[in-house]
């Protein structure tokens, strides 16, 4: 057991490793998960109109790359962005590997969201395009101004869950050798690890992964019950009357058992 604690749980070399974890790690592991979400929303969105529309060879593309995206392990595609794309990285970004990163990482994000975006969209109800397309709206109109925007709305709590994932992910990106100051939090650790001969450090980086994921899983429990208390009015007011029942049947049970008193 004490050789489990030294290993892992050395406090002196804890507190070392923060500063570099928080000053450094911290900030890329952010920067990678922010950008590389933003263009996974952007480009998952595209994905996901291919997907629910009606047109056979938009649709067919869009499900081969989001099928092959999602089945790929997340440390292979940023191993065949990293070294594939490698020759367009140097004439585009020069040696700098942290962009190819950015867009490895947004390829897997895209995938999972165009699929989170497209079960939000056909949740919708048909009888609201069917509505649409009765007032003269345009399918594409439609989808805009109506669909979308709901289908939105519901799947914020899962898209909050894909940034966490894309945090988590975004520890693999130290296959392709980022610059010292471009480190994200696991790379840090891990170096920090085979320098001391400890994994101390890792679990240092652990904590502040935690740091992110923690919060975050507590504020996506927020935005579900704030979703679901505006999308579902009927349940609301299900619970309402079923409180006021229960108050009036509290009451007029105190009012039996003060008349029994009195007499």
């Amino acid at each position: 057991m004490e050789a489990f604690v030294q290993n892992f749980f050395n406090v002196s070399l804890l507190l070392e490793s923060i500063p570099s974890l928080l000053e450094t790690g911290l900030i890329n592991t952010l920067v990678l998960s922010l950008f590389s979400t933003v263009i996974g929303i952007a480009a998952g969105m595209v994905l996901a109109l291919l997907m629910v529309s009606n047109i056979r060879w938009l649709t067919l593309p869009a499900r081969v790359y989001i099928d092959v995206l999602r089945g790929l392990p997340a440390a292979l595609v940023i191993l065949l962005v990293g070294q594939g794309l490698a020759p367009v990285g140097l004439a585009v970004f020069g040696p700098n590997p942290y962009p190819l990163a950015i867009v490895a990482l947004a390829l897997i994000s895209s995938a999972y969201i165009a699929e989170i975006f497209r079960s939000g969209i056909q949740s919708i109800g048909r009888g609201q395009m069917f509505a649409c397309q009765a007032l003269g709206m345009t399918y594409w109109s439609s989808m805009r101004h109506v669909i979308v925007p709901q289908g939105l709305r519901r799947v914020l709590p899962a898209l909050a869950n894909q940034f966490i994932a894309i945090v988590k992910d975004s520890s693999l990106v130290y296959f392709l050798g980022l610059l010292t100051s471009q480190r994200d939090l696991f790379t840090i650790g891990q170096n920090a690890s085979v320098n001391t001969a400890n994994l101390s450090p890792l679990v240092a980086a652990g904590i502040v992964y935690l740091m992110i994921t923690v919060p975050l899983t507590h504020v996506i429990n927020h935005i579900d019950r704030w979703t679901n208390r505006f999308s579902n009015p009927g349940v609301q007011k299900k619970k309402a009357d079923d409180k006021a029942l229960a108050a009036a049947a509290l009451s007029g049970a105190q009012a039996l058992t003060e008349e029994s008193s009195k007499s």
